[in-house]
């Protein structure tokens, strides 16, 4: 989920953009540190949108930059358990996808990719063995969290699921719902032929 986050940090200006604005100085400090910047409280943090305050300047001896108490907000991506997000297939391999969902790359493994047998074949495609519904490189899915780990801060892990109904790639969900709304159709369809005795 996207969120947008107040905080507050000491931002330390060097002495060699001194002489530029003090909030665009402030600014362009803040873009360099936190743009792609990673936590487990904050997510992934998509950039700074904003400076809110800026206190006075402090200048601590022997490092000559002066380090501002700022006030801004960040755009933040941090995946929830059990969201519900929307993306493309970006890579297929034989134990499962990987689907770009916001900044981020979230896998889901092979066994909840389908409620079928699964086969990867060389052309990187996952193939149910019954239904013979496939999955491939760009194709677009909704899937739900099921699992987040900030473990390596550089490489957050997200598990998803497309098992359940209502998920899975887009041109399934669509048959599944065609099916569901046929079949009460089907149903009127087979009581009137029958007759009261």
């Amino acid at each position: 989920m996207f969120y947008e986050v107040a905080v507050k940090s000491h931002i330390r200006v060097p002495p060699a953009i001194f002489a530029e604005d003090t909030e665009k100085s402030v600014l362009e400090q803040l873009n360099s540190q936190f743009e792609g910047f990673v936590s487990k409280d904050l997510g992934v943090v998509i950039g700074v949108i904003g400076v809110k305050n800026i206190g006075e300047g402090v200048i601590i001896p022997g490092d000559g930059a002066a380090y501002y108490d700022t006030t801004f907000n960040l755009i933040t991506y941090k995946p929830e358990l059990q969201e519900l997000v929307v993306g493309k297939v970006t890579d297929i391999s034989d134990f499962g996808a990987f689907v770009e969902i916001g900044p981020l790359d979230g896998m889901v493994h092979v066994s909840q990719t389908m409620d079928d047998f699964v086969s990867f074949s060389k052309s990187n495609v996952l193939s149910g063995k019954q239904s013979k519904r496939t999955l491939k490189i760009g194709d677009t899915c909704r899937a739900r969290v099921i699992a987040v780990s900030y473990k390596d801060l550089h490489n957050p892990k997200i598990g998803l699921t497309m098992r359940q109904p209502f998920l899975g790639k887009l041109e399934w969900i669509q048959e599944d719902a065609a099916k569901k709304v046929g079949k009460p159709e089907e149903d009127k369809k087979a009581t009137k032929g029958k007759t009261k005795k």
